[in-house]
């Protein structure tokens, strides 16, 4: 339990394991649905040691760790007590966000427990294409044998595994899934498809198909469903339907194991005669469409999807394009998409070489040497979040070269034939059934040049020294400032309006002054001026709240109303940002205080002094304050 304590705070701050509907990880993200978000402390977990981030997409809250994220996901399971708890889902709680980020929210939870083990069996099947390939093994030989199970196994079974993650996402019982997606792969039934048929339907159609066997006189088209993605996510589904039904209706004392049992019987032909039949040639259908898209450009397509590729993994929204890329392998045999942004993490990975050449600031050296070498195998999260991303023009230089990559796969019409590794682990998944060719070279020229491409354009146009040149003055000034200590200070009213005491307040974290000492104000105008001149130390993204430290070291938090996080800075425009001098009586914010109000929301804004225990600090005795008025009066212990 080494990430225990970590695992303690993170909870905490996400709102409490009570707030937590499920959580799940990726390689290097923690993915929690919250039951209701506007309770995280989200700059608490941004500011803490071992956490990258925190981004909010897809209808999750999303806590950025890096590499080591499986053992914290481990701790944070233990710590709550979620081992074995299926996740409450969405139609529990009530549909929450939009359809697409239910849509990304579900194909993510499906698709990433899966994803570690899925990309070990394709860089051991890419492997052995390879030894193949160079003469070191013959596929004839039991080496080649074994290792060609060990790589297949998963793909070509993965109807089983997708069951036990889909209908455990659906709030079914994983072990149905999993005996649908069994029947589904069931060899005896692909057998009966040799011989002469019963007969034919749909004869004359794209969707001829011939009857080999029939359920209860129904005719039952029998389809290959090995390596498939939709029939079984679609069954799971209904399957999870269908259980929740039953328990409704089945007695408790028999409910173990009729409810398993009626379920199976119900879903299992239901799948073979209809699901599995229309969910394929929609899987089919779905192949063609994208290759069609594809082949209109390769290289715009490239192009847009490489450039991309990385504000898709940002946003989360790259998981709309993981189950196309699934479906294109097992309908066709390789898929163009993943090809196309296959660069994007080297071009990423040559802009932080760039930095780690360039930078003068020690600590970002530092923090570029482990994520460039996480780059290069394809993990790349800790290098967007941690240092291109904020310098800005790092992060926009490898997007240009990920498009440059992309654009030259798609040019070369680069296949995947295979869901294999990342970074140089995914090279062999573009080795052709046949043998090495064009697919691979293309790969390995779109990755290079992506690659030299992020190093040379961030070298160039960076400004790597720049950013920090501008970062380091505007701390040293603001040190500067700051210590320049004064006996006393005056703050003054920010706000016109009425005076109120902060137990008057409704909110139990300012009344109780756990938050700090002041007064509030209920505002009869929509402008926010600086109480006093300082450093801005805190600016909430929603805009809501700005905290300012003063000459003297006070820091002063303004909160704009109650409960106004939730409008995610809808009626709020500020003036200033985080790091900048302000003089007192400068605009910092401006809001509306009525269409606020018609949000439901309070506007009483509290004025506190968080570290109050270091001044001694004296109230105005006034009711109505105009911007300027004395508000209080801080003294130096």
């Amino acid at each position: 339990m080494k990430y225990e304590q970590l695992a303690k705070d993170i909870l905490a701050n996400v709102g409490g394991r009570e707030n937590v509907s499920s959580v799940v990880h990726c390689i290097t993200r923690l993915r929690f649905k919250l039951k209701d978000e506007s309770k995280a402390n989200t700059e608490v977990l941004k500011n803490m040691d071992d956490v990258v981030t925190v981004m909010k997409s897809g209808g999750q809250y999303q806590v950025v760790i890096g590499n080591h994220v499986p053992d914290v996901y481990k701790a944070v399971t233990a710590v709550g007590g979620f081992q074995g708890q299926a996740p409450v889902e969405a139609e529990e709680e009530g549909p929450k966000g939009s359809l697409f980020s239910r849509f990304i929210d579900m194909i993510s939870s499906i698709f990433t427990p899966v994803l570690g083990v899925l990309a070990a069996t394709g860089m051991i099947k890419g492997f052995n294409a390879l030894f193949v390939a160079l003469g070191w093994l013959e596929n004839t030989s039991g080496t080649y044998q074994i290792l060609n199970a060990t790589g297949d196994a998963l793909f070509y079974f993965l109807p089983i595994f997708l069951g036990y993650t889909a209908i455990k996402k659906f709030g079914g019982s994983p072990f149905v899934g999993m005996a649908i997606g069994a029947a589904l792969v069931y060899p005896t039934l692909s057998a009966l498809t040799t011989g002469d048929p019963l007969y034919t339907v749909f004869a004359g159609t794209m969707f001829q198909s011939p009857i080999y066997i029939t359920f209860l006189g129904i005719p039952v088209i029998l389809m290959s469903y090995s390596s498939s993605v939709i029939p079984i996510i679609i069954a799971a589904f209904f399957a999870a339907k269908v259980e929740k039904w039953l328990k409704t209706v089945i007695p408790d004392v028999v409910k173990a194991f009729v409810v398993p049992l009626l379920t199976l019987v119900i879903v299992v032909p239901v799948t073979f005669i209809v699901i599995g039949p229309i969910a394929t040639w929609a899987g089919s259908l779905l192949g063609q469409g994208t290759l069609a898209i594809y082949n209109l450009s390769p290289i715009i397509a490239g192009l847009l999807l490489g450039g991309f590729w990385q504000v898709f993994v940002i946003f989360g929204l790259h998981w709309g394009l993981v189950p196309i890329a699934f479906n294109n392998v097992a309908t066709m045999g390789y898929d163009t998409i993943l090809a196309t942004v296959f660069a994007a993490s080297f071009a990423q990975t040559g802009a932080v070489l760039a930095i780690l050449i360039k930078t003068k600031n020690q600590k970002l050296k530092s923090l570029s040497i482990p994520a460039f070498i996480s780059g290069i195998f394809g993990v790349t999260e800790p290098a967007i979040y941690g240092i291109t991303l904020p310098l800005k023009k790092p992060f926009i230089m490898s997007c240009i070269a990920a498009g440059v990559g992309g654009a030259i796969a798609g040019a070369t019409n680069v296949k995947g034939f295979i869901i294999g590794g990342l970074g140089v682990f995914g090279i062999p998944s573009y080795i052709s059934p046949e043998g090495i060719g064009m697919d691979l070279y293309g790969a390995v020229i779109s990755m290079v040049v992506a690659f030299i491409a992020g190093l040379v354009l961030t070298l160039l146009f960076g400004g790597i020294n720049k950013e920090q040149k501008a970062t380091t003055e505007t701390k040293a000034a603001a040190n500067e400032v700051a210590a320049t200590k004064v006996d006393s200070e005056e703050v003054v009213s920010p706000l016109n309006g009425e005076v109120k005491a902060l137990s008057e307040v409704e909110d139990g974290a300012f009344s109780s002054g756990a938050l700090g000492y002041g007064v509030a104000i209920e505002p009869i105008e929509g402008k926010l001026l600086a109480p006093v001149s300082g450093t801005v130390s805190a600016l909430f993204p929603t805009n809501h709240a700005i905290g300012i430290t003063t000459d003297s070291g006070a820091d002063i938090l303004i909160h704009i109303g109650m409960d106004t996080v939730q409008l995610d800075g809808k009626y709020f425009t500020v003036h200033t940002t985080q790091g900048d001098y302000v003089e007192k009586g400068q605009l910092l914010i401006e809001f509306d205080i009525e269409q606020i109000q018609q949000a439901g929301k309070l506007v009483t804004t509290p004025i506190v002094v968080t570290n109050y225990k270091e001044y001694s600090i004296e109230l105005t005795n006034q009711k109505q304050m105009k911007t300027g008025d004395a508000l209080f009066k801080l003294t130096t212990k």
